[in-house]
């Protein structure tokens, strides 16, 4: 995880992230790419540098000017304290939908891994606009990791690791594996038993077992837990074993797929106070 993506409204969750991502980089001794992108009604966005159409009429462009050198100034003082703790720092000015502006950026900066606070919405507001690092989540092909309150990971000890037991979770229990050595935490695997998805204990746990063994996880538990949905579910066992990180991985269904069945991954970054940790994987 050498080069992390840190989107920044400047919010507390924001803060949050930013002073949870230099944590990761001077463990892994690596570079903070901080990101802001100044919000306009348009789906693309463009450097600072670039040229500016005359769209919008001199009124918009001086105001968004004014924005530009104010959040310049922001991110200066997230640099300097970036510095202090002796971690290399870049930053990113953007323009436009802030979405695309990470997505593009995420690219640019060919990210390993992108942390980003989140305020959590309403389920009217994920029906109807959903949230920027719900779509984020989606859509990355790096791990994610969202912050939803001061966390502390320096200090973590307990990770659930929330599986569907997915052939395809190889790649993402890398990212767990790295995870807990950062802070010699334990793993506790565990699947949520819902009312639509019900399993005999004894048949989850053999195949819990199993699937520990593919993935090699070393200082790991095997857990079920019982829920009405699988988000309750997570966030309620996360609670009970006092977890400092929840790891899962999401499918990264889109369009007409998401409508129909949404994403347990993007509810549980959404709602859960704990930092999770997510990566999307192959469907």
């Amino acid at each position: 995880m050498k080069t992390i993506l840190v989107p920044t409204d400047f919010s507390k969750p924001a803060r949050w992230a930013f002073e949870t991502a230099i944590s990761i980089a001077k463990i892994m001794k690596g570079e903070l790419v901080l990101l802001h992108v100044v919000e306009e009604p348009s789906e693309q966005s463009f450097n600072v540098e670039a040229q500016v159409g005359d769209e919008g009429g001199w009124e918009n462009k001086i105001f968004t000017l004014k924005l530009i050198q104010r959040t310049k100034a922001q991110l200066d003082e997230l640099v300097a304290a970036a510095v202090e703790h002796g971690v290399e720092v870049k930053t990113a000015l953007r323009v436009g939908n802030p979405f695309h502006g990470i997505r593009t950026a995420i690219t640019e900066h060919r990210a390993h891994l992108i942390v980003m606070g989140t305020m959590g919405h309403t389920k009217l507001d994920e029906m109807v606009i959903g949230s920027t690092a719900e779509k984020v989540v989606r859509y990355a092909k790096c791990p994610v990791l969202t912050v939803h309150e001061k966390p502390q990971l320096q200090k973590c000890r307990n990770i659930v690791y929330a599986t569907s037991l997915s052939d395809g979770e190889v790649e993402f229990s890398d990212v767990v594996k790295q995870a807990q050595k950062m802070s010699d935490a334990v793993v506790h695997l565990v699947r949520i038993n819902t009312p639509v998805n019900f399993q005999p204990d004894h048949i989850t746990k053999r195949l819990l077992r199993t699937f520990a063994v593919k993935l090699r996880l070393e200082n790991f538990t095997l857990n079920t837990f019982n829920d009405i949905t699988e988000e309750d579910g997570i966030i309620r066992f996360a609670a009970e074993v006092n977890a400092d990180l929840i790891a899962m991985a999401t499918h990264g269904r889109t369009g007409f797929a998401h409508v129909l069945v949404g994403s347990i991954a993007e509810d549980v970054a959404n709602h859960s106070t704990k930092p999770v940790l997510t990566l999307r994987i192959k469907s």
